[in-house]
C-alpha cells in the first residue's frame, strides 16, 4: 500500500505498518499532543496508524484475558503478546484508553494474602494459619465484590477493612433473600392487575380488541375498586355487529389480595360448583367475570334496568355505558336528589328487587347506594358479579343484607315510605317470618333455619325446587337457566 503526502502531492512508497523502525520523534515533537500535529511526514502517519492498531490489539487482548481467565485463582497473563512503545508516554485524554481497561486499576482492591495449601506459613511463634482472623476479615472483604450488582458495597479504597466470618455470613444471606424477594415481586407484578393499572396479558387483550375493530380507541380509567377496573373506550364493529358507541371495559383484578373472600360466592353456587378451582386463581377471574355476564343477561331478559353485555373476552367484560359524552351517572350515594326524586328511587328499587329474587331468581348480595347508578330519572343496578340463586347457602343472608343497606339508605335521605329491614325482606321474597323489632337474632335465626333446610333437601335430591317455608305457601325456588 502507499500513503500520499508531502508538500506538493507527489506519491511515496510507505513502509507497512509492521515494519516501522524504531527511531524515536525528534525532540519537542508530540505524537498525541491536543495541539495539532504535523501530518505531512509519511513516517509520522505510520507511526501513528501503527500505535493505534497496537492499542486496539491491546485492549483486545485484556478483554479476552479476563474472559479467559474468569474466577479462576490461577490467571494466564498475556503480557507477552502486548507491544511496547517507546513513545507510549502520552498525556493526551483523548487517545487514551480508559482506566477501568488497564491493569492499573487505582480502585482495585489489593489481594488477600493467599495460605498456601499446608494451611498455614511461617515457623514457631510466627506461625499463621488460614483461620486467621486478620486474614480471614480481609478474604471476606474481597469476596464482597461477587455480590449481585444491586448490592451497593462500597470501594473501600485506601482502607483495611476486615468483615468477621458471622458479619460476611449475614450479608451474604441478607443478599440472596433480596434477590429472591426482588424475583417473587417482579413476577407477581408482571401477573397481577394492581389499581388503575394492568398486566401485561391483559394490555395485550385489550390492544388485540382495538387492532381487531372491535374498539375504536381505550380513553381511560373511570373507576377502581375492590374487585375491578372500569376503563372507558369508544365501541367500533363486532362480527358485522355495531358495539355501542360508548362503552367500558371492566377489567378484573387478577390478585385476590383485596377480596380474598371471592371463592365463597362462587364455590357454593350450583351454576358453577363443578368448575370451581381454589388452586388457580386466574381461572376463578374469568369464572367470576363469566358469572356477571350469566347474571346481567337474566336481569335484561326480565326488563331490570342494567348494563348490557357486548363482549367477554377471559377476565376482560366490555359493557354498555352508563352515562353520556364520556362522563358517567353518578352513583346513588353522590346524588342531591330531592323528595319526590327519592321517593321515586326507592320505589324502583323496591321493585327491582322484587323482580331480581321472584323473576330473575337472583340476589344481589352487594346491593347499596354505591352499586346503584342514577341516570336519566332512573336507577340503574352495576356490579352483580357476586350475585347468587337464593337456594345459595348463604342466598337468604345475603338478601337480608342488601334489605339492611337499603332500608338504612332511605331511611336516612328522609324517605317516610321506606320499609324496616324485616318488613322489606319479607316484601321481597314473598314469605311472612315473624317480626321482632327489638330482637335481630331471632329473625336471623329462622332465615338459618330455612337455608338449612333447603341445602339438605338439594343434597338429598340434588334439586333446587325445595320450597323455603312449609307454612307460608309461597312459590317453590325455581332455578332459572343460564342464559
Amino acid at each position: 500500500p502507499t500513503l500520499t503526502g508531502g508538500s506538493r502531492g507527489v506519491p511515496r512508497p510507505a513502509s507497512s505498518p509492521l515494519d516501522v523502525p524504531e527511531t524515536p520523534p525528534k525532540e519537542g515533537v508530540s505524537l498525541l499532543s491536543g495541539e495539532e500535529t504535523d501530518t505531512n511526514s509519511d513516517l509520522m502517519l505510520a507511526r501513528l496508524l501503527q500505535m493505534q492498531y497496537d492499542r486496539e490489539c491491546d485492549t483486545q487482548l485484556r478483554r479476552e484475558e479476563r474472559k479467559y481467565n474468569g474466577e479462576s485463582k490461577v490467571s494466564i497473563s498475556f503480557e507477552n503478546y502486548r507491544t511496547a512503545h517507546p513513545y507510549d508516554g502520552s498525556e493526551s485524554s483523548e487517545d487514551e484508553v480508559d482506566w477501568q481497561d488497564t491493569r492499573d486499576d487505582p480502585y482495585k482492591p489489593d489481594k488477600p494474602q493467599v495460605t498456601p495449601r499446608k494451611g498455614f506459613t511461617g515457623k514457631g511463634k510466627n506461625i499463621t494459619t488460614k483461620h486467621d482472623e486478620v486474614l480471614c476479615g480481609r478474604k471476606n472483604t474481597a469476596r464482597m465484590d461477587n455480590f449481585a450488582p444491586e448490592v451497593l458495597v462500597g470501594d473501600g479504597l485506601g482502607m483495611d477493612l476486615k468483615l468477621s466470618n458471622q458479619v460476611f455470613n449475614s450479608l451474604k444471606q441478607h443478599c440472596h433473600s433480596e434477590q429472591r424477594r426482588s424475583a417473587r415481586l417482579h413476577d407477581k407484578k408482571e401477573h397481577s392487575t394492581a389499581e388503575q393499572a394492568v398486566d401485561p396479558r391483559t394490555r395485550l387483550l385489550m390492544y388485540k380488541m382495538v387492532s381487531a375493530g372491535t374498539l375504536e380507541r381505550i380513553n381511560g380509567c373511570i373507576s377502581t375498586g375492590k374487585e375491578s377496573v372500569v376503563f372507558h373506550a369508544n365501541g367500533g364493529m363486532l362480527e358485522e355487529q355495531p358495539v355501542p358507541e360508548e362503552v367500558v371495559l371492566k377489567v378484573f383484578k387478577t390478585t385476590l389480595n383485596e377480596f380474598k373472600n371471592r371463592d365463597r360466592y362462587i364455590k357454593d353456587d350450583y351454576r358453577f360448583k363443578d368448575r370451581f378451582s381454589k388452586l388457580n386463581p386466574r381461572k376463578i377471574i374469568r369464572l367470576w367475570a363469566e358469572k356477571e355476564m350469566h347474571n346481567l343477561a337474566r336481569m335484561k331478559k326480565a326488563g331490570i334496568p342494567c348494563p348490557e353485555v357486548a363482549l367477554l373476552r377471559k377476565h376482560i367484560l366490555v359493557l354498555s355505558f352508563i352515562g353520556k359524552d364520556h362522563v358517567p351517572a353518578p352513583k346513588l350515594k353522590d346524588t342531591m336528589l330531592g323528595a319526590a326524586d327519592m321517593k321515586t328511587a326507592y320505589y324502583q328499587v323496591l321493585q327491582m328487587m322484587q323482580q331480581l329474587y321472584q323473576e330473575c331468581n337472583l340476589v344481589h348480595a352487594d346491593l347499596s347506594e354505591y352499586n346503584m347508578l342514577w341516570h336519566q330519572g332512573q336507577v340503574w343496578l352495576i356490579d352483580v358479579s357476586q350475585s347468587v340463586e337464593p337456594s345459595h347457602p348463604h342466598g337468604l343472608q345475603f338478601l337480608f343484607r342488601d334489605c339492611t343497606n337499603v332500608s338504612t339508605f332511605f331511611q336516612k335521605r328522609g324517605v317516610a315510605e321506606a320499609m324496616s329491614v324485616y318488613e322489606l325482606f319479607n316484601c321481597v321474597t314473598g314469605l311472612d317470618l315473624t317480626i321482632n323489632e327489638e330482637d335481630e337474632a331471632e329473625f336471623l335465626a329462622q332465615i338459618e333455619a330455612l337455608e338449612k333446610r333447603n341445602e339438605d333437601h338439594v343434597q338429598k335430591r340434588g334439586k333446587k325446587t325445595f320450597p323455603l317455608s312449609s307454612w307460608d305457601g309461597s312459590p317453590p325456588l325455581k332455578h332459572a337457566a343460564d342464559d
